[in-house]
This record gives structure tokens, sequence and C-alpha cells, in this order.
């Protein structure tokens, strides 16, 4: 185990501002949490076979820009997000490739467009697993990864590395309240509020959704997430009431605000 290069790569994340950092051993996949699992052409080492560790990295959505979702200012976060994903992951491949590790970024969706997955609804390798296994967080009913820190307002980037590092521990503690309040509140009913995975997103219902969304310039839709309880950033932005998103009359500023953002720069319905 290389705890000295790991030592210098968190430097490097922390040089480069990227909040949350995990490390998973590539063996990891051959040991599954749960089941079912993936099928093994997603494992890390059938991408690259020569990968030993995957690094992950996860960068918040901002809980105030996100509660005016679906709106053009939510959108623009979430393209802003992807693409610093994929910039700080091609960099940290690079930096370790440099050292005399070869490694690969993996793109932080990995695949064209949304219709593309009409007909293949996965990508090619998932980030979200991979966060897990990295010591992240924990699934949620709204069968995204919850961490700590953020809930699950966090997208997450990878980096395939030949280094050794040592890994992270996984999160024991399940993040996840069953408050059900990502099932009452999806506008596509794509969550039917059983534990993930035996309870799995409705992935045509989503789509099909969010390419409306998309039609309109202000997708993707994120109120799974905008209303999910966990997270550090709820204190942090005094977002703690869970009345904040559905009792309009006890917190009339911030649904006119809401409803400000939500008029401009997308096409209407």
């Amino acid at each position: 185990m290389n705890r000295e290069l790991k030592e210098i790569l968190l430097d490097r994340c922390r040089e480069m501002e990227i909040p949350l950092v995990g490390v998973a051993s590539v063996d990891r996949w051959e040991e599954p949490p749960f089941l079912p699992w993936m099928p093994e052409e997603f494992y890390p080492r059938s991408i690259y076979p020569e990968a030993r560790s995957v690094i992950v990295i996860g960068l918040p959505i901002s809980l105030p820009v996100l509660e005016s979702a679906p709106s053009i200012h939510y959108h623009e976060l979430y393209t802003t997000v992807n693409i610093l994903l994929d910039q700080y992951t091609y960099r940290l491949a690079k930096y370790l490739t440099e050292l005399g590790y070869p490694s690969i970024f993996i793109p932080r969706d990995g695949y064209g467009a949304g219709e593309v997955l009409r007909e293949n609804p996965v990508a090619f390798f998932s980030h979200r697993h991979a966060a897990l296994l990295a010591g992240l967080g924990t699934f949620g009913v709204n069968n995204t990864l919850l961490t700590p820190e953020y809930g699950p307002r966090v997208r997450f980037g990878s980096v395939f590395s030949t280094a050794v590092l040592p890994p992270d521990p996984l999160i024991k503690e399940d993040l996840c309240t069953r408050c059900m309040k990502c099932v009452e509140m999806c506008p596509a009913g794509a969550l039917d509020g059983a534990d993930y995975p035996e309870g799995l997103t409705d992935k045509m219902a989503c789509l099909s959704h969010n390419l409306a969304l998309g039609r309109r310039y202000i997708s993707p839709c994120g109120i799974c997430i905008k209303v999910c309880p966990v997270g550090k950033d709820r204190e942090v932005f005094g977002r703690e009431d869970p009345s904040l998103y559905t009792d309009k009359k006890k917190h009339p500023l911030y649904h006119r605000a809401w409803e400000h953002v939500r008029a401009y720069g997308g096409k209407k319905e």
C-alpha cells in the first residue's frame, strides 16, 4: 500500500478545493456489500485491466440553487458541476500518470444524451457504487448515494489508477431516514418506497419526465435530492424545517423567490 502517495493525492485534492475524496480497491467490486449486484462487465478491471485503485471525488450541489428546481438556475449549476468533475478527474489522472502511476479518468455520465437511455438505460460505469465502495456514503430510498456532508446533493467522478492506495473504510451507518419525502414528492411517481436495491427507480418514468424538462431547457428535475433531510448542508444554509417545500403560507419569501427564478430562462409548458 502506497500511503505516502495517497497523502500526496489528498493534498492535491485540497489544493483543487475538492471537498469529498475516497479510495476503493478494485477488489471491493468482487465482494458486493449487497445483492443483487452489477454484472462483472461493469467492474473497473473490466474497463481498465491495469486498475488497482479507484479514486472517487464529489462536488456539492448548492442547496439554495437546487431549491428553485426545475429551473434554469439549477440547470446551469448542474452543468457547471459536471464540467468541473470531468476537468478535475482528468487532471488527477494526468497528475498520477506523471508521477509514474498510469491512470485514466472516467466521464461523469458516460452517455451521449438522455434519448440514448431509452434504448439502454445504464452507463458503462457507476460512480454512485464507486462512491459507496470508497466510503463516501450509503444508498437511500431515492436510489442516490447519501453523504453525511451533503446528503444526496453531490455529484461524483472517478479515476482508475494502477497505484495501490490504502482504501477508505465503508460507512456502516445507514444514512437514509426513510422519511419518504422523495417518494411523496417525485413528480414522475418513479420511486416505490422500498430500500435500495430491492426498490429501484422507474428509470423510464424518471427519464421521460427529465426529457420533457430538457425540451424546456430546465432539466434535470432534482426534486428527490432537494427534499431529502440528510446532510450537514441543511444546517449550514438554515434549511432544517421539513415544511419549507410544502407550506407556502409559512415560508412565503422562499416560495416567491423560487417562483421568480422558474419564470425565466426556460420554455413554457
